[in-house]
């Protein structure tokens, strides 16, 4: 009976969702597409994983893919096979399985990924494999399925159970591990034994594609053909859904659990369905909502709750658990939107061909959740510009005039020209409405539940798309003519005074102005910041609150929420400035949406903040959503990964793979300190590559870094993930770097420390070498110098000892030339004296002569005596031979001792002949030389010719060479 009841009540859980007709939700997440191009690998993805660090790991048709946020790499298999399957073990260990090889990824001591066979330990007779298409870790076990073996690691030692026909499918769920023997059905294995699940053979002619937890003691089991099943202890159900007839159609390839009542579907021609436990579709992932392709091979929820997709050709990223979600109204997502309204539990969008409206249910908070499908409303296609709701009635801004919607149908209030905008008069007249139009003002009346328009507003002709109400002042701007106050007059019917505010009130320009009000306060958005209207001066000043918050950039668009934050559009960037406390400005935040940016319709920037979990932003295609409430509440903890370290100047030079590795093995999150690396001054160019893994939030991550050693600062704030060093220097290098969030939140630091070693010319023993080649140099310039310098001096002394000689030789030249000038001169004083004495000799011989006749005369005696005398002192002097001794001895010194000389060589010369030889050196002619000996000249010849019998001589010889050559002291 109690399994009668227990089958009663599975039957009618199974069978009623069938009668239900769940739709999509509304709003869908970001999705992100990567192809082939993208990776640089094979198209087919069969198996996804991810490493505690986060990064991202695809079994790929070329190898082992890993993805880390920015940057991509392929880890190919020795032979160059498919890898089918992958697992990764809480020691990081990668096990992958291709076709005919089994090993695993574990990085080297350079934390690059090296492949690991693992083939030889499968007994010999075994090794031949098949592709394997799971592997599956179950305690301190690894399944590894082939289509003829499962084979079990254990400790390096593989045991092999073969099937009775084929194994089909393999998966590991509530602590056991679950194959399907296509002989024998679902199996599982206990104690080392593959045992028969309950009711196995209802799989005999259908594929197991998944099994996954659906509650404490049931597993839900999806098959290729036949839907899903509900597997008890000793039941088996066949689970029925209102999508049967879609998951027949496009069989089911995988399913994951990803939420407590929810789960993945892939599919092999319908993308990715997401459905709870009853089977309702939630949502519906497909080429139509953004898949790059409908035809999957895996699924995979990663750590932060986002889904990734392996596609038959590329992978799908799918932001699942972000709170950013988009909203496509129409069947052709390709209209913009301009304004959204939330208005009597609908949702209306008004875009740029007609306006939709979705019901809001009441369980529901956020509205991108709502699973009704929109509907169009009647009699108003084209532009919508504003939405605006006037006692609960929807008022629409439409590019034909003014509409009020009533029951999803537009009913014209006015054709004229179109209209911008609604404000409300409120409090001050409940019942009036203006219009901002292509041509000035309307006044609207509302009677009841009708509308009525009154006409236009006297006194302005111009365009009025920004228009707000401040009293009994309205506040417009046009973009080429200014800001406008206009004075209402008690009627409303006119414009009793016009103030138009440009350069000459306070504005920068008259152009470009947008006027709003902020904290109570009307502000114009110029072009070089936020300005305040001054009710004293009446003009416009420079906002000092809003200035501090906003600073001077251009904004485009302001919007106060009811939480008093402040939502913008500046330059197609979207943010928020959030407040601590709405009534003190002091403490906020600005968050911007990077993710959205140039997403917005520039020039018709809309954003609607309902509330903290419903701010709808108009865009380009379709409309955002954001829960800015979860937004804040689920940004992750940002992380910071060093991905690899490269050489630039060498080809392939990877010196760090991007894991840590200590000496024993073991994967560590940051370097360790004995495993620092030395470079050579080669590897003196570095290139870091870093990222992120908090992909769903990629494009609001920046990245700041610093290379201590060489950067006095960390950079400034950027989304490169690379960054290069060329030509570093000798040192210890520590490179870090960090990132941040659009929070501001900062991640911890990555370190990474290296040492460039000296080069061969920057070593201690180079710097001694070069200092003893120095210090040799020195000394060899110091010998030179002391050579040079003695070789100077040497030289010098030359010179000088030259010098000296010159000096002496010009001297003895001198003194020679004197003494000949001497010896001429005392020749010639000789020859005078010679002369003299010859005079005299003449003179005292005609005295004698001229006396003697006076001797013979008679003469007194005493005067006979004295004449005697004279004539016996006469004779006495020509005989006395005093002269010539005179003459002799001056000679010689004049001559060098020449008569003594010429005597001691030639004894017998007489001194007659030393006269002659006296004379001849004097080079005395022979006249001169008659003169002197008082003979005649044939005597002197005479003489001459004896001195030559005496001296030997032939005629031959001059007889004045031969005198000079004997009498020489050489």
């Amino acid at each position: 009976m109690i399994n009668v009841i227990k089958y009663g009540y599975f039957f009618f859980l199974l069978v009623f969702p069938v009668l239900l007709n769940a739709q999509n939700q509304i709003g869908f997440p970001q999705i992100n597409t990567y192809t082939g191009l993208d990776y640089g690998a094979g198209t087919q993805n069969w198996c996804i994983g991810q490493d505690e660090r986060g990064i991202m790991y695809f079994a790929n048709n070329e190898g082992l893919l890993a993805f880390d946020g920015r940057h991509w790499k392929l880890y190919p298999l020795p032979n160059r096979t498919i890898v089918r399957s992958l697992e990764i073990t809480k020691e990081g260990r990668i096990y992958v399985g291709g076709q005919d090889e089994i090993g695993y990824f574990f990085p080297d001591r350079s934390g690059v990924l090296q492949y690991h066979s693992i083939r030889d330990l499968i007994p010999e007779n075994e090794r031949q494999l098949s592709d394997i298409w799971e592997i599956v870790q179950h305690k301190d076990a690894l399944f590894f399925r082939t289509a003829d073996k499962i084979l079990r690691l254990v400790n390096n030692h593989f045991s092999v159970y073969r099937p009775k026909q084929l194994w089909e499918f393999m998966g590991e769920v509530h602590g056991e591990v679950y194959a399907q023997d296509m002989g024998e059905g679902l199996m599982y294995y206990q104690n080392g034994v593959w045992k028969k699940a309950p009711a196995h053979q209802v799989f005999f002619n259908d594929y197991v594609t998944s099994i996954q937890q659906y509650s404490t003691d049931t597993l839900l089991l999806s098959t290729l053909k036949n839907g899903f099943f509900l597997l008890g202890k000793d039941f088996i159900i066949n689970k029925k859904t209102s999508a049967d007839e879609e998951f027949k159609k496009n069989r089911i390839y995988r399913v994951l659990k990803i939420g407590e009542n929810t789960y993945a579907v892939a599919t092999s021609s319908a993308g990715c369905l997401i459905i709870d436990k009853q089977g309702h579709i939630h949502q519906k992932l497909s080429a139509t909502e953004g898949l790059y392709i409908n035809k999957l091979r895996s699924v995979f929820m990663d750590q932060n709750r986002n889904l990734w997709l392996g596609l038959d050709d590329g992978i799908n990223f799918i932001a699942f658990n972000n709170a950013i979600k988009y909203i496509y109204p129409d069947k052709e997502k390709q209209r913009s939107s301009y304004s959204t309204l939330v208005n009597q539990g609908e949702l209306y969008v008004g875009t740029s061909n007609g306006i939709y409206v979705n019901p809001i249910e009441p369980n529901i908070n956020d509205f991108s959740l709502l699973r009704h499908s929109f509907t169009e409303v009647k009699n108003l296609r084209g532009q919508t510009w504003s939405l605006n709701a006037v006692d609960n009635k929807v008022v629409a801004g439409h590019e034909d005039g003014a509409y009020a919607i009533d029951e999803n149908v537009g009913h014209l209030l006015y054709n004229s020209p179109a209209t911008w905008l609604f404000e409300s008069l409120n409090p001050d007249f409940p019942d009036k409405i203006i219009a901002g139009t292509y041509t000035g003002l309307n006044l609207i009346s509302k009677q009841g539940s009708s509308f009525i328009n009154e006409g236009k507003i006297a006194g302005v002709t111009e365009s009025m798309r920004f228009v707000f109400h401040d009293g009994k002042v309205l506040w417009a701007s046009h973009p080429y003519r200014g800001v406008f106050k206009f004075d209402l007059s008690e009627d409303l019917k006119k414009i009793t005074k016009t103030t138009i505010y440009g350069n000459h009130k306070g504005l920068p320009s008259n152009l470009g102005n947008v006027v709003v009000k902020l904290k109570d306060r009307v502000i114009v958005a110029a072009k070089d910041g936020l300005y305040e209207y001054d009710i004293a001066k009446d003009a416009f000043k420079r906002s000092d609150i809003l200035d501090r918050i906003f600073g001077r950039t251009v904004y485009h668009y302001l919007k106060e929420d009811t939480s008093g934050n402040i939502w913008f559009v500046s330059n197609k960037k979207i943010g928020v400035v959030h407040f601590e406390n709405p009534l003190k400005l002091e403490k906020f935040d600005i968050i911007y949406f990077p993710e959205l940016n140039s997403q917005v319709v520039a020039g018709f920037e809309n954003i609607y903040p309902y509330n903290a979990q419903n701010v709808f932003i108009g865009a380009n295609k379709g409309l955002i959503h954001i829960n800015f409430e979860k937004y804040a509440r689920n940004l992750k903890k940002i992380n910071v990964i060093l991905s690899s370290v490269k050489a630039s100047n060498k080809a392939d030079s990877i010196l760090f793979g991007g894991y840590f590795v200590k000496n024993s093995g073991e994967i560590l999150p940051y370097q360790d300190k004995n495993n620092q690396v030395v470079l050579e001054k080669s590897f003196n160019s570095l290139q870091f590559e870093f990222s992120s893994t908090l992909y769903e939030q990629q494009k609001n991550i920046q990245f700041s870094y610093k290379l201590e050693g060489f950067d006095d600062d960390w950079s400034e704030w950027n989304t490169r993930s690379e960054k290069s060093y060329t030509n570093l220097p000798k040192g210890v290098y520590v490179f870090k770097v960090k990132a941040r969030n659009n929070f501001g939140n900062e991640s911890s630091v990555a370190t990474y420390t290296f040492e460039i070693e000296p080069a061969w010319y920057e070593t201690n023993y180079f710097y001694f070498f070069c200092f003893m080649a120095f210090i040799f140099a020195i000394y060899a310039i110091i010998k030179q110098q002391q050579k040079k310098h003695i070789r100077a001096q040497n030289l010098l002394k030359k010179q000088h000892d030259l010098e000296i000689e010159l000096n002496k030789s010009e001297i003895i030249k001198l003194q020679n030339e004197k003494l000949e000038t001497e010896v001429i001169y005392k020749n010639k004083e000789l020859a005078t004296t010679s002369m003299h004495l010859v005079q005299k000799n003449k003179l005292l011989s005609k005295i004698k002569d001229g006396l003697l006749p006076l001797c013979e005369a008679p003469l007194s005696p005493e005067y006979e005596d004295e004449l005697k005398k004279v004539i016996r002192l006469l004779n006495e002097s020509e005989k006395s031979d005093s002269d010539w001794e005179q003459f002799s001895h001056h000679f010689d010194q004049i001559h060098s001792n020449f008569l003594t000389k010429l005597k001691d060589k030639f004894p017998n010369l007489s001194q007659n002949d030393l006269k002659l030889c006296a004379y001849l050196k004097m080079n005395l002619s022979s006249k001169e030389i008659a003169q002197l000996l008082s003979i005649t000249i044939r005597a002197v010849e005479v003489s001459r010719y004896r001195l030559r019998k005496k001296l030997q001589l032939s005629s031959d010889t001059n007889l004045f060479d031969y005198l000079y050559q004997v009498t020489s002291d050489e």
